[in-house]
């Protein structure tokens, strides 16, 4: 992760009927890097995403996209960048081995059946070359849609909720790849809302509602936060939920499967908190290191949603 970075942008603004929705954006993401992208939805992370790939050119703001002036070289960006939307987009009536051939022909690149056999291999392909896109499931798709966005070798790739819908061993595959292009000297920005994947990423940047609001190692983000927390099981959830709630103190509560984690940045208040529920029969409360999760709630509880006074339903996410 040497050398220039692969995205360094300062100050990227949008607005959509007269709405900001990215506010003075800053990005500075190291060549090699996975780096997460958090946010709510309507957030502004796919519009971010569009500006970077030069899809959408920003109202304000400079930086550079593999060395390429964001503002003036959009057009030499997106040859360069692999780019993969949250809804598939390839054509559902053609075979997998003619969608790839098709969009190899696209980036006018030579040796298309050689690229393609290769894409084919790489992701585990081969066997449904001939199958119709349109009949994959969610997994087998995405997998095809990695597969195009990699076949023209770019050296930046975008994936705007890539796993969104998949089955977890889907998901659990496709971040393999993810991290073999990375090891080969990939850049990824990847935005997820699902946390087991955002713990993989080198940095995360999380983003609410066009403002950026922490940008760090994805293991030093919960303590930058500065929360404590506590972890409570009983046979009574939902009893220790009303008496947390009437307790307060606390800035998070959230149930994580058969347990509830508080967490708060005032230590002593989230502690009073906690002995609300300690009388409980078979309560056990237990102090914990606020995790990701736990950090993520916190900052989108703070954050300002900036259509608070009226949606524009034409505003992308």
């Amino acid at each position: 992760m040497n050398g220039a970075p692969v995205i360094d942008v300062k100050g990227l603004t949008k607005k959509f009927s007269g709405r900001t929705v990215v506010d003075h954006f800053d990005l500075r993401v190291p060549r090699g890097a996975i780096y997460g992208f958090l946010g709510p939805n309507g957030s502004g992370k796919t519009t971010t995403i569009r500006m970077v790939c030069g899809l959408l050119k920003p109202d304000g703001g400079a930086g550079t996209v593999l060395g390429l002036d964001v503002l003036k070289d959009s057009d030499k960006i997106k040859e360069r960048v692999g780019y993969m939307t949250q809804r598939f987009s390839l054509y559902g009536d053609l075979s997998i081995r003619e969608n790839l051939e098709f969009v190899a022909r696209l980036y006018s690149l030579s040796d298309v059946r050689d690229r393609v056999d290769a894409s084919l291999k790489a992701l585990g392909l081969a066997d449904r070359a001939k199958q119709l896109a349109g009949t994959l499931s969610g997994g087998w798709k995405q997998r095809l849609a990695l597969a195009a966005c990699m076949i023209h070798e770019p050296e930046l790739l975008l994936l705007d909720e890539p796993t969104a819908g998949v089955d977890p061993k889907a998901r659990r595959d496709f971040w393999d790849a993810i991290r073999d292009y990375a090891a080969e000297g990939v850049t990824t920005l990847v935005s997820t809302h699902y946390m087991d994947e955002a713990v993989q990423c080198d940095r995360i940047a999380f983003i609410a509602y066009g403002k950026k609001l922490i940008d760090a190692r994805t293991a030093d983000i919960p303590g930058e936060v500065g929360l404590s927390a506590r972890r409570i099981e009983a046979p009574a959830l939902d009893e220790a939920t009303r008496r947390l709630k009437l307790a307060g103190g606390y800035d998070v509560l959230a149930r994580f499967g058969a347990a509830i984690h508080i967490a708060g940045r005032d230590a002593a208040a989230l502690a009073a908190a906690a002995k609300s529920v300690e009388d409980l029969p078979g309560a056990e409360v237990d102090i914990i290191d606020a995790g990701l999760e736990e950090a993520f709630i916190y900052l989108m509880t703070g954050a300002t949603d900036n259509f608070a006074n009226g949606l524009d339903t034409r505003v992308g996410a």
